[in-house]
């Protein structure tokens, strides 16, 4: 999980389920997620700050993102993002 995620929804804090860890931000995160938007502007498909923050996440610990968020497909095609759409 990453810190955006705790950002936007503290609750997940207490989810019985979670056993993981919370990955912070980096300097290289903002980096990419730079990279990631320029990419994405270029083929018309601008996405939110947070989800391209929680892909950069990923990408730099090489991390396999699972979601059932269709904005991370685009985000994938521009990047090395793994993801696994549930």
């Amino acid at each position: 999980m990453t810190e955006i995620t705790v950002l936007e929804y503290p609750p997940i804090l207490k989810y019985l389920k979670f056993y993981g860890k919370i990955y912070y931000l980096r300097r290289s995160d903002l980096n990419l997620a730079l990279k990631i938007q320029i990419d994405l502007r270029k083929i018309g498909s601008q996405k939110s700050i947070p989800d391209i923050l929680i892909a950069s996440i990923c990408i730099n610990r090489n991390e396999e993102l699972i979601t059932n968020d269709n904005d991370f497909f685009d985000i994938a095609k521009v990047s090395n993002l793994r993801v696994k759409f549930i």
